[in-house]
């Protein structure tokens, strides 16, 4: 039960932070929460654990936790490391995808993109981790797996956002379905080159990705 309310309270916090309602520095009170959300300290703590994890919360000894933070230019390291690790899941991917994990791929896509002309952002979110989940278990290499995971923890909240910006999810939609054919064609070169490019931020992507983030990033990269 206490997990499951922290399921819950998790979005809620993070939607808070990353969109500047919980600034830098802000104490994050175990009872004052609990009271908010109607629970037990329990999910709460569980809660700002795994914000801990992703880098949104830092958990200090015996003063509590606090939101962490977090620059522009943390991100954008983030992402540069995010997009390389995923090229690599996609080149190893075309090399070593079965039979069965085509399908499982094909099929992921296919309801990805069935919502490429809506605004289900967070259904989409969800049918994106799916798949790109999918691309990792194809490439056969457990610990790499491991750690792509691991980072797009650190991310998850910020990608949330992407999916958001205007027309991000019929681009995602259709990138998704270039790399998976490269993946599913065993062209590992172009896999890779279609992933890096699907998940790094350049460009306009970039500006329309500021555009997301609250004030305090650009400050905190001063």
């Amino acid at each position: 039960m206490a997990t499951s309310r922290a399921n819950e309270i998790l979005p809620v916090l993070e939607q808070d932070i990353v969109t500047g309602k919980l600034t830098p520095g802000t104490r994050l009170d175990e009872t004052v929460l609990a009271e908010k959300f109607g629970v037990s300290r329990t999910p709460i703590r569980e809660a700002l654990n795994r914000l801990s994890t992703s880098g949104l919360v830092e958990i200090r000894p015996r003063r509590g936790a606090i939101v962490a933070a977090i620059s522009v230019q943390d991100l954008m390291n983030m992402f540069e490391v995010m997009a390389d690790l995923e090229a690599l899941c996609a080149r190893l991917a075309a090399r070593r995808i079965t039979p069965a994990e085509k399908e499982a791929l094909r099929a992921a896509h296919v309801d990805c993109h069935a919502l490429s002309g809506t605004e289900n952002f967070d259904e989409y979110y969800v049918l994106n981790l799916r798949l790109h989940d999918l691309l990792y278990k194809a490439s056969h290499n457990s610990f790499l797996e491991k750690q792509v995971c691991e980072l797009r923890r650190r991310l998850s909240p910020h990608r949330r956002l992407q999916v958001r910006i205007p027309g991000r999810i019929l681009a995602s939609s259709n990138e998704h379905g270039a790399l998976v054919k490269a993946v599913i064609d065993g062209d590992a070169a172009l896999a890779e080159k279609l992933t890096r490019n699907h998940v790094a931020i350049q460009g306009e992507r970039f500006t329309d990705f500021l555009a997301t983030l609250p004030s305090h990033y650009l400050q905190a990269s001063a």
